[in-house]
């Protein structure tokens, strides 16, 4: 049986598991959900996948997305 996992990493290196892949430059939530868009404020917590990596292990892969916190002038871009 083969298993895939999958990750998210937070800039101070913590790691939480999340059910399936994020694509690269995706911008999620601290569970690693994406959030929609337009944003309703840049008044928000949300990181950007800046890095994806994949560990292949023995029957078994993993998967790694780095997350960036994005500042709230990075934000204005993406609302309303």
């Amino acid at each position: 049986m083969y298993m895939e996992d999958f990750y998210i990493v937070f800039p101070e290196g913590d790691v939480q598991e999340v059910p399936g892949r994020i694509r690269l430059n995706t911008l999620v939530d601290v569970n690693g959900s994406p959030v929609p868009l337009p944003l309703p404020t840049n008044r928000m917590i949300v990181f950007r996948v800046a890095r994806v990596q994949q560990k292949e292990i023995k029957g078994s892969s993993e998967t790694y997305h780095y997350l960036e916190l994005m500042s709230a002038g990075e934000l204005l871009e993406y609302c309303e």
